[in-house]
Order: structure tokens, then sequence, then C-alpha cells
């Protein structure tokens, strides 16, 4: 069995935390991955997770569900809420209330049941679009409230949350990743892809990730509705 540290990684099955879990490996944590079946729209991204922590020879692959679509008020969890095409002012109505404070508390339940102390999460405070628990102030209070509220904490453990990504832009991330040996063609960033994984090409994810590779220079291996295709 493998001496490394473990670690907990958040994983969507999108370009970021595919990143996160890349960067994690390579700081030689053994990585335990979780993904969340939380009642999203583009649940295809749950499909490209289980192929990343393949790739990646993860510990163990978590697929929790979790129903956030029952208290709704967000276009990725309420179909009729409709999806922006354009950039909006504001936190816009793709945030998805308390979603990465439900996510971290249970990747932080797991940890205190594997005995580990890092938690790795792909937020990203640049290139995002306004969520208030992308920020860095938010993940230095959820840092303080792990040690608070968990016996791990109260006997002495300290727990890490690292957000590698946050003080990045997507071209950067996105070079990263591409030098860690990524497979970007298996994720799926799209809040509104297909059964198929396939993007829109219109959404606020998809406007970030197609911007990104073209700053990187990077061929961007999307693949887009038929309708966009070609």
């Amino acid at each position: 069995m493998s001496n490394n540290p473990k670690a907990v990684v958040l994983l969507s099955g999108g370009l970021d935390s595919a990143t996160t879990l890349a960067l994690a490996e390579e700081q030689g944590y053994t990585c335990y991955a979780l993904s969340l079946d939380y009642g999203q729209r583009h649940n295809a991204e749950l499909a490209a997770a289980q192929r990343i922590a393949a790739a990646a020879d993860v510990a163990e692959h978590k697929v929790v569900p979790l129903s956030l679509d029952a208290i709704g008020g967000s276009a990725l969890t309420d179909t009729t809420i409709a999806i922006p095409e354009q950039p909006t002012a504001g936190i816009p109505v793709t945030y998805v209330p308390a979603r990465n404070t439900v996510f971290l508390s249970l990747a932080l339940g797991w940890a205190e049941v594997l005995g580990a102390r890092d938690l790795f999460i792909g937020v990203n405070a640049v290139d995002y679009s306004g969520y208030p628990d992308c920020r860095p102030e938010y993940i230095a209070a959820f840092e303080k409230l792990a040690r608070l509220a968990t016996r791990a904490g109260v006997e002495g453990g300290e727990f890490h949350i690292h957000a590698p990504l946050i003080g990045l832009g997507k071209a950067d991330i996105i070079r990263e990743g591409t030098r860690l040996g990524v497979d970007y063609a298996q994720t799926v960033s799209c809040y509104a892809a297909d059964a198929d994984g396939r993007a829109c090409g219109v959404c606020d994810a998809c406007r970030l990730r197609a911007q990104g590779f073209a700053e990187a220079g990077i061929t961007d291996p999307t693949r887009y509705y038929p309708s966009l295709a070609g």
C-alpha cells in the first residue's frame, strides 16, 4: 500500500476538475475522487468524470446522489430557467445555491473517514462566472470551518483545502493540464451538454473554455452539437 498522503478530489468531469486531479497526483497524493449527481441538467459530465478517474487510476471514485434539483433556484438544476447564451451582469442564474459548500462538506466527511487531511477543488477566481463560492476568502473560511466542525480537527488534525487553479486564467489552466497529459477531449464543461456530452457552444462555460484554448494556442477538442459542427 502507498505511503503517500491521501486526498479527496472533487471531480465534476469538467476541464478544471480534471486539471486539479492531475495536479494533486503530481504533488504525490493518493487521490480519492468524489463526483456528485446533484440533479444537474448536464449530467453527461458524470460519464466524463468516470472516464477521467479511470484514466488517472485513482484509489477510488465515488459518485454520490444528491438532489439539489429538489430546491431548484438555478438554471443548472431547474429546466424552467433558461441557460443564458450571453454573459450577464452580477451573479448569473447558473449559480447553484450553496453547491460548493455542500460538495466540500461531503468531501470533508469522506476525508475524515479515510484519514485524509487534504481536499482539492477546482474553483477559479479569474475566469469564473461571478460565483461567490469560487473566491479565495470562501476557501479560507471553509478550511477554518473544517478544523472546527470535525472530530479530526478537534483532536488536533489540520485539514487543508487546496484550490490550485484559483489564481489562474483559463489559458494557463489548459497549459498546465496539457503539460500533465490531461486529455481534455474526455471532459465536459458545457452547461447544456447533450446526453453524448456534446457542447452547445454558446453558454458561459463554453465561451470561457473556447477562449482559453484559443489564448493557450492549443487545439480545442470540444465536440459540439451536430448543428454547430463543421
